[in-house]
Parts: structure tokens; C-alpha cells; sequence
């Protein structure tokens, strides 16, 4: 009987939608949060991981890149959100849309890692990626290597605050 093992990437994602905006709250979220309550909340799971990514994470691992045109920390992970809703593939190493695309860095406290899981967390103001929403994907923005991609319509945003959460668990 031959034996496998099998590694699972889990990603879930949640994207909170506020008529307010969250710029004056900028280095204090949770100040925003605890005063607002979403309008709408999407959830969902799946995305595709690049082979960018999974290069990137390998490299990371083995000590063949190192710093912070590398990591995926507070300074230098980003969210980025675009219109296009090419389907994703493994070949694909950002966003596919060819204008309206924006990326924004974490908030305040963001990326966490905890019991096998990182959680990626951005807010898009009001004056932010107003179009519409179709593919997201998580990018560490010295090296501009992103490590997934999602595609889904979460609808077109034209005002107020968006607030996108990703979850990966490696089990």
C-alpha cells in the first residue's frame, strides 16, 4: 500500500461593506469598526494558488531570498482588488485587469499568524477602488510576487469603505 501525504491551502475570505469612510480612523481601525456596522458582508472560500507564490514561499523557506523585498509583513503585504474577471490560473502572477486595479497595504495589526493560519486584512476608503470588484489577490509589494488569486464578483463600489479579509491555513 503506497502512503501520500497531502498538504491542504484553505483560503477564506470575507469583504465588509461600510457607507462610511474610513480615512480619518487610518492607525486606529478598531476605533472605526467598534463605530460602524457593515452594510453588507460577502463570504467565501477557494482561490488559486500562483506558482509565483508557491516559488516565492520556497525561497523564503530555503534561506535563497531573505528581508523585506520578500516578506509578507505589516510594511510590505498588500491586498490589491481589480475589475477583471479572467479566470484565475496557476500561470497568472497578479491581477489581470489592465487599469482599474488598486492595492492597498495592511491595517494597523495586520498580517497575524496563529495555529497554522495568516490573516491579511485592507480597507479601501472612499475614494478608492470605485469600480468593479472581480479578482482579488494578496502581494508583497517590493518583490510585486503575489501568492493567490481569487475571481469573484462582489459587486461595484462607488463609495464609502471596503474591507477585505483573507485567511490561508496550510494543514
Amino acid at each position: 500500500m503506497e502512503s501520500k501525504d497531502v498538504a491542504r491551502w484553505i483560503c477564506y475570505y470575507k469583504l465588509s461593506k461600510y457607507h462610511q469612510d474610513i480615512e480619518p480612523y487610518r492607525g486606529s481601525e478598531q476605533a472605526f469598526y467598534d463605530r460602524f456596522k457593515p452594510y453588507e458582508v460577502i463570504e467565501g472560500e477557494g482561490n488559486c494558488l500562483l506558482n509565483v507564490g508557491i516559488g516565492e514561499m520556497w525561497d523564503l523557506i530555503t534561506g535563497e531570498v531573505s528581508g523585506a523585498d520578500h516578506i509578507f509583513d505589516s510594511s510590505h503585504a498588500q491586498i490589491g482588488v481589480g475589475d477583471s474577471n479572467t479566470a484565475a490560473d496557476a500561470t497568472q502572477t497578479d491581477l489581470q485587469a489592465a487599469t482599474n486595479k488598486t492595492y492597498k497595504g495592511m491595517e494597523t495589526g495586520y498580517p497575524t499568524s496563529a495555529a497554522q493560519k495568516v490573516t491579511f486584512k485592507a480597507s479601501f476608503g472612499d475614494s478608492e477602488a470605485n469600480y468593479a470588484w472581480n479578482e482579488w489577490v494578496v502581494k508583497q509589494s517590493t518583490s510585486g510576487k503575489c501568492l493567490n488569486r481569487k475571481v469573484d464578483s462582489l459587486g461595484t463600489k462607488s463609495s464609502g469603505t471596503w474591507t477585505l479579509e483573507v485567511n490561508i491555513t496550510l494543514s
